[in-house]
């Protein structure tokens, strides 16, 4: 039994009624093989097994064995195949497109800082060669999973950043490469729509928990998981007081399809959970899950230093697409530390 099949229906009551523009269609999916792309294919294959739908999805990759170890029930689903490239260079597959997902990003804290300008080329190289396919392929409908990165800083007065905001990131900061290739490959899509008539949706990701998020990257819930689970204390690099929110992958993929089947185009949609809270709360919740273990805290706060936060305001998405947070942080945590503890 798929160890996902709760959140898997979950997933397919809140879209049932979007699956069908995919009967008999053909899609492609960059990225296809990360945190994003995973809960998309998994999710598609639920669909599409219990609708008899009788679409296909074709899946960029750089290294098909390395997945087939991480994901071996996707990587044998027989609706789902794979195309071999570098999301910069791919070779266009032939035929008919209907829909294409641009997921793949280098989202890498590692490599923004050791080499920032194949963060940045990776990007906006990767994003123009793929709307050159979604060009040439027809696919009119282009889903871009952009990042709350293109707000740059947020102002520690503003609790829950909105769409609008005005602000991004510092172009002459060489660490803010990802925030402003994102920021160029939204400026893309813009210029695609344009020229050549693509109906590119936006979705600008925030935090997020769930199975196949990694536990030994940049990501603190994360990393909180990984000590849990090896029953030591969890550690908290920092001081313990940014701000986070972090949503269900479940409901992350409810939103990614409903975005892509019903946004409008060229209208960016936050997604993420609005309920924040710091990140040492966060510890702790981990922390009670692993059967209360210690928090460690490795710097104290700096007086005057203000408050970092890192939350979307999700008004529009709510309003125009009727999405919501369905599964709590609780919840989520709970399901995200089973998971793992069943893969020991």
């Amino acid at each position: 039994m798929n160890p996902l099949a709760a959140d898997l229906d979950h997933v397919l009551a809140h879209t049932t009624s979007l699956w069908e523009e995919l009967r008999g269609r053909r899609i492609f999916i960059t990225g296809g093989t990360g945190f994003f792309g995973c809960w998309l294919l998994e999710s598609f294959a639920w669909a599409n097994d219990r609708l008899n739908l009788g679409a296909n999805a074709l899946v960029l990759t750089r290294n098909l064995e390395e997945f087939r170890r991480k994901a071996p029930q996707l990587a044998g689903h027989p609706a789902i195949k794979f195309h071999n490239g570098d999301v910069r260079s791919f070779e266009f597959p032939q035929g008919g497109f209907s829909h294409v997902i641009h997921a793949a990003t280098e989202a890498s804290a590692k490599l923004n800082a050791e080499d920032p300008l194949t963060m940045f080329d990776t990007i906006v190289g990767g994003t123009r060669h793929t709307l050159d396919f979604a060009a040439v392929c027809g696919a009119k409908k282009f889903l871009l999973t952009s990042s709350g990165a293109v707000y740059g800083r947020q102002p520690p007065d503003l609790t829950h950043i909105p769409e609008d905001f005005s602000g991004g990131p510092n172009p002459v900061e060489p660490h803010w490469a990802y925030g402003e290739g994102k920021r160029a490959a939204e400026m893309l899509c813009a210029l695609y729509a344009k020229q050549h008539g693509l109906e590119p949706k936006i979705a600008r990701g925030f935090a997020f928990v769930g199975p196949y998020l990694p536990l030994d990257a940049h990501f603190a819930i994360g990393n909180f998981i990984r000590d849990g689970l090896r029953g030591r204390p969890v550690q908290v690099n920092g001081d313990g007081t940014p701000f986070r929110s972090y949503l269900y992958a479940a409901d992350l993929a409810i939103w990614l399809w409903t975005i892509l089947f019903r946004g409008q185009p060229g209208h960016p949609y936050n997604v993420g959970s609005e309920d924040d809270r710091p990140i040492a709360v966060m510890a702790n919740a981990v922390a009670k899950i692993a059967s209360g273990l210690q928090v460690t805290i490795r710097q104290r706060p700096q007086p005057g230093s203000g408050i970092s936060r890192y939350v979307p305001q999700t008004r529009r998405a709510a309003d125009e697409l009727g999405l919501q947070t369905w599964i709590s942080l609780e919840d989520g945590l709970a399901r995200t530390w089973n998971y793992h503890r069943r893969q020991l």
